[in-house]
């Protein structure tokens, strides 16, 4: 069995004490002071994230924009250098969503492509060779820091106006000066890349930083007042959200249609992988799709747990867990796709009927 890879940021969780776990092959902290206090905060104030397990894989050179296409469901042609892009890398043969990704377009021939913790080499493999492109995986040479929550900007600004300037779904290159702890003092400016964009529901941005210099970044923001938050808060924040999670509401055997996800797929563009299997899908017709369960009563919902109607098995949960800021259990749920909003349904937990109704997402936020 492989060692777990350790962020750039290591030893800075471990001297906050932060509660170390195996996600995705990576050794990163699931939790500081606590998960709901630490979701708390991103809601109601500013937490920062170390998701340095996700991957940075850079695809350069003159053909890149033509293999991203050809590989993903979206659209390139509807953003542009400076934008970022949510799409999904199908199976070329079923069309299940073998990972969701960001791309980040940070200049013309030159995009960040940022896949989940595991599937890197699988995204590195599905794009292949192309002439005139150059694709590399860099995510040992630099540490992703999510600044997220309502006061996300304000207390960032702090430490970089121009990082916290970012706007929703841009890109910026940014030069971050007056790091300290690097060489033994003030170290040049650093050039990150500065996206906004995240996974909790909230404003914010996320940091791409050279890993050298990732924990005087860190340690930056934490001094102006932003918490540490560890990723079981990321969890029950994206959930709150309605947002999918690879390995839950994708993956083996769910399409984008399944996962309620159709937005992110642009038949219109021409061919890409997988695309012949969504198209005969949705012309075979969409049989079950995700949608959010409201609990009653605290218990959280787990996943696998079955969805009932009177005696009558629909779907199973994919996720589930305690909404910090709704007092009461959530869940995302497979069901069937003519199953009205509104409808009252039981969960079943080891034999235990958990009432519950099917509501609209996200739970938390704007819908």
């Amino acid at each position: 069995m492989s060692a777990l890879r350790k962020s750039p940021l290591d030893d800075v969780h471990r001297a906050l004490g932060a509660r170390l776990v195996e996600f995705g092959g990576w050794d990163m902290p699931i939790q500081y002071t606590g998960v709901i206090e630490e979701h708390r905060a991103c809601r109601e104030a500013a937490v920062v994230f170390d998701v340095s397990h996700l991957g940075t894989v850079r695809v350069r050179g003159a053909g890149a924009y033509d293999v991203l296409q050809a590989a993903f469901t979206n659209d390139l042609a509807r953003i542009g250098p400076g934008r970022a892009q949510y799409t999904h890398l199908l199976d070329a043969d079923d069309a299940h969503v073998v990972d969701d990704i960001i791309v980040w377009w940070v200049d013309l021939d030159d995009f960040f492509v940022m896949p989940n913790a595991s599937n890197t080499d699988r995204l590195v493999a599905a794009l292949g060779t192309a002439p005139a492109t150059t694709i590399a995986d860099i995510t040992a040479t630099r540490a992703v820091l999510a600044v997220q929550g309502p006061a996300a900007r304000e207390r960032l600004r702090a430490v970089s106006a121009a990082a916290a300037s970012v706007p929703r779904f841009r890109v910026e290159r940014v030069a971050i000066e007056g790091l300290t702890g690097l060489h033994g003092g003030v170290a040049d400016p650093v050039e990150c890349f500065v996206a906004g964009t995240g996974d909790t529901g909230e404003d914010g941005v996320e940091i791409h930083v050279p890993a050298p210099a990732a924990p005087a970044l860190w340690s930056a923001i934490a001094g102006a007042g932003v918490v540490p938050a560890g990723l079981g808060a990321r969890d029950t924040l994206r959930l709150e959200a309605g947002l999918p999670l690879h390995g839950h509401e994708l993956g083996e055997g769910i399409t984008p249609w399944q996962a309620n996800l159709g937005w992110v797929v642009r038949l219109d563009k021409g061919d890409f992988r997988g695309r012949a299997a969504l198209v005969a899908e949705r012309e075979r017709g969409v049989s079950r799709i995700i949608r959010g369960l409201a609990v009653d009563g605290r218990q959280p919902p787990r996943a696998g747990c079955a969805v009932l109607v009177g005696d009558t098995t629909v779907g199973e949960v994919t996720s589930g867990n305690f909404s910090p800021m709704l007092g009461h259990g959530i869940a995302l749920a497979f069901v069937p796709r003519d199953l009205a909003l509104g409808t009252a349904v039981d969960i079943d937990i080891r034999g235990r009927r958990l009432a519950a109704e099917l509501v609209a997402l996200p739970f938390v936020g704007k819908r």
